[in-house]
């Protein structure tokens, strides 16, 4: 095993709450166990770019509450090729790093794993992601924050669809992953929840909304992931109004204010876990992996296994109790 001297961070893909003070960990970490810390600013393409600056302690001082990334991030094509990758690594050499932290989604997982296969380099990934769509962690970083964002958000619109007896269809994020949805689904109250893994007709739906109407409630919110086969808020808005008007219906897209603001203090300490797991993690020697928590307990999982999609599954007691709160 080589001796790690020059431990590279980034972050890259969306961002997400939380990934501040996985930085601030990393760093601390490090400089902690004499390890030079080295930040790579944009991602995978500062990397291409040579974009580094060494890191002290001050560096993270007064950043574990702010959202986004102080990195900064930005989506690479060029590091999907194998010149792309190559110029990475010789970039990398020249500034003599030798290990990476990674702090992002699937993507940034994917690019780290074959990053490391082809050159050797030793990599440990953090999951930092609002959607929460990776095997080997109950929570990602972010995941938490942006519930409590849709949360209250969808709070306040509920004053106003009850003043006016309305019907919302409220979009929240999640292309691939209804956990947002399911979770901001139960906690706000929410009449119906629209999935990506779960196959909703509008018919369905529509007998969801005649079951409110008879019991004479003041205003309906149903909840649809971007994702939802239904073709997102709007189209679903459109179809249930041709054939169901008891409600005046209105669309509310909450976009990307899901991913900003400050982390929750859950986050805030997740992050700090995982910043200083993965940094031990490099210094013992494993690689290809993320680092994820199970319970209470900080595990890691190979990355290979983190992106198997097949084996990602929604909390299924979780979605059975909606539709029990739902009567």
């Amino acid at each position: 095993m080589i001796e790690i001297k020059n431990i590279g961070v980034f972050t890259s893909g969306g961002d997400a709450p939380g990934m501040n003070a996985a930085i601030r960990a990393v760093v601390r970490t490090a400089l902690f166990n004499e390890k030079k810390i080295t930040a790579i600013y944009q991602g995978y393409q500062g990397m291409i770019e040579g974009n580094f600056c060494e890191m002290q302690s001050r560096s993270v001082s007064s950043i574990i509450q702010k959202g986004g990334t102080i990195l900064k991030s930005a989506r690479c094509l060029e590091f999907k090729t194998k010149e792309g990758r190559q110029t990475a690594f010789e970039n990398l050499q020249k500034e003599g790093i030798d290990a990476l932290v990674a702090i992002g989604g699937d993507g940034t997982f994917t690019g780290a794993n074959l990053f490391s296969l082809e050159y050797g380099i030793p990599v440990v990934c953090i999951p930092g992601t609002i959607d929460n769509d990776l095997n080997g962690s109950d929570y990602t970083l972010g995941y938490d924050t942006a519930n409590n964002t849709v949360i209250e958000a969808i709070d306040k619109i509920k004053d106003t669809a009850a003043s006016h007896s309305r019907l919302f269809f409220v979009e929240v994020m999640g292309r691939d992953s209804g956990c947002i949805a399911l979770n901001a689904g139960v906690a706000s109250g929410a009449e119906a929840i629209l999935l990506p893994e779960k196959d909703t007709a509008i018919s369905e739906l529509i007998d969801m909304l005649e079951t409110a109407a008879d019991k004479n409630k003041s205003s309906t919110i149903v909840i649809v992931a971007e994702g939802d086969k239904n073709g997102g808020a709007y189209n679903v808005e459109k179809h249930v109004k041709q054939k169901f008007d008891y409600y005046d219906t209105k669309v509310s897209i909450l976009g990307h204010l899901q991913r900003g603001g400050s982390p929750s203090s859950f986050d805030r300490v997740l992050a700090t876990k995982m910043g200083y797991h993965a940094v031990q993690e490099l210094l013992k020697g494993s690689t290809r992996v993320t680092i994820g928590i199970r319970g209470n307990k900080i595990v890691t999982t190979p990355l290979e296994e983190a992106l198997n999609k097949s084996e990602f599954k929604l909390d299924e007691d979780l979605v059975k109790i909606a539709q029990v709160m739902n009567i």
